[in-house]
Formats: structure tokens, C-alpha cells, sequence
């Protein structure tokens, strides 16, 4: 069964709670998808990204084409789903609970592992490639994202090589990037570089609970360190 119908029928069940907006949407995804651990996974990944992806649309007050174009773009969302989906954005943008509640739920979902939780990073990242599809990462939406990091316990400089992988940060970007410090010999850079391929390839993310509709921030990601490394060959280089 597609992970979009199965994502309508938590919709769904979500919709006529009594409760108001999805405040305890971790706790509604752990049971209902208690028997299947790998689908609760992609079900609570999805769930992530469309909820906090409205959060930080009603954070930032504006939602620009690019960023719905973006949107649709890690969301390949049959057309007779697209209406859940969007139900699903429409309860989390109307719901009273801060994003920092959202945060704080979905985050418990690593347990006591969230600082090194892989998925969690996935989710920021998607939530960057949304921000700044219009060519700006705007103030209110770059305060929304750190703090999004540091609620998922995501550390300063793995935070800023994230940053660097959408925004240009000038002439260290490439060494952020790839999270190594300039002056590194160009072994140990290469070596970094190998290590983040291997780390982010689609079939790496897929297997800890991305679906296989979320690969364009796999491609992203990839692209951005492959960048990286051949900006970082080629000053060498030159030297």
C-alpha cells in the first residue's frame, strides 16, 4: 500500500479527534503504525516534513511559488492524495501549539539517541530546501531553522556545514561544507569527502526511513558536497 494512502488514513483519524490541530501527532503515528516499524518510520518522517514545513510558512508569513514548487518537488504526491496532504499542512499551520512543541515531539521519536539521529538532519535539510527555493533564506525563516536544530540537538557546526549547503557563505563554504578545517591536507579532504558520499547516498537515506519520493534532498545533498570537494581541488591546484 502506497505511503500516501496510509498517510490519508492518519489524516483522517487525525481530523476527527477531538483534539484540536495535530498536537499529538508522534503519539497518533506511533500507534497507528505500531506493527510496522519501517513504515512508522517513513510515516513519521512525511509527517515532519509537511507539518513543520507549515509551521515555518506561518512563522515567515509568506509562502512564494518557488517554496510550493519546492515543496511538490521532495513531495511526488499522486494527484488523488494531494488532497490529504494538504489537509495535513492546512491542521498543522491552524493548530495553537508552537513549532518548538512539533519540534520537541517529533524529535522523541530517536529516543535517547537524537543527537546523533540521522533522520532528524534529513528533516532540517528538507525544511532548507523548502526556505530557500526563492533564491533568500529570510531572517524570520533562518531563526526558525536554528532552532529547529538545537531542539533536535543538532551541534553549531554541523548546523553551519548544513547552512553552507544552501547558502553561500563566502570563500570558506566549501571547507564548511564538508566540515573539515581549511589547511587540511588534501588526503584528509579527500578522505572527508569519501566518507560524506557514502554517508549520503540515496540508498543510505532510504534505508533509515526516507521514502523513496524524498530523494530529490538526497540529489541536493550530493550535488553540494561534490561541489564542495571539486572547489576545494581546484584551489589547491592552483597553489
Amino acid at each position: 500500500m502506497s505511503i500516501w494512502i496510509r498517510l490519508g488514513e492518519f489524516v483522517t483519524r487525525i481530523s476527527s479527534s477531538t483534539r484540536s490541530g495535530v498536537t499529538d501527532v508522534v503519539e497518533a503515528v506511533r500507534t497507528l503504525f505500531s506493527g510496522d516499524p519501517e513504515l512508522r518510520r517513513r510515516v513519521a518522517f512525511s509527517v515532519a516534513m509537511i507539518a513543520l514545513s507549515a509551521k515555518m510558512a506561518k512563522a515567515d508569513g509568506i509562502v512564494t511559488q518557488d517554496e510550493v514548487r519546492a515543496f511538490q518537488q521532495i513531495f511526488s504526491i499522486p494527484r488523488e492524495e494531494a488532497r490529504n496532504v494538504a489537509r495535513l499542512f492546512d491542521l498543522a499551520k491552524a493548530d495553537m501549539a508552537g513549532f518548538e512543541s512539533y519540534a520537541e515531539r517529533l524529535a522523541a521519536l530517536c529516543g535517547s539517541g537524537r543527537p546523533n539521529c540521522a533522520i532528524l538532519t534529513d528533516i532540517l535539510d528538507g525544511l532548507f530546501f523548502i526556505a530557500k527555493a526563492d533564491g533568500v533564506l529570510h531572517e524570520r525563516e533562518g531563526r526558525f531553522l536554528h532552532r529547529i536544530a538545537q531542539i533536535f540537538e543538532i551541534g553549531e557546526e554541523r548546523y553551519q556545514s548544513i547552512l553552507a549547503r544552501h547558502v553561500d557563505l563566502g570563500e570558506i563554504d566549501p571547507y564548511t561544507v564538508l566540515g573539515i578545517e581549511r589547511g587540511q591536507p588534501f588526503d584528509e579532504v579527500r578522505r572527508r569527502y569519501r566518507k560524506l558520499v557514502a554517508e549520503n547516498h540515496p540508498d543510505k537515506l532510504i534505508a533509515r526511513g526516507l521514502p523513496q519520493e524524498f530523494i530529490a534532498i538526497a540529489t541536493t545533498r550530493i550535488a553540494a558536497i561534490n561541489a564542495a570537494y571539486e572547489l576545494i581541488e581546484k584551489g589547491l591546484r592552483h597553489v
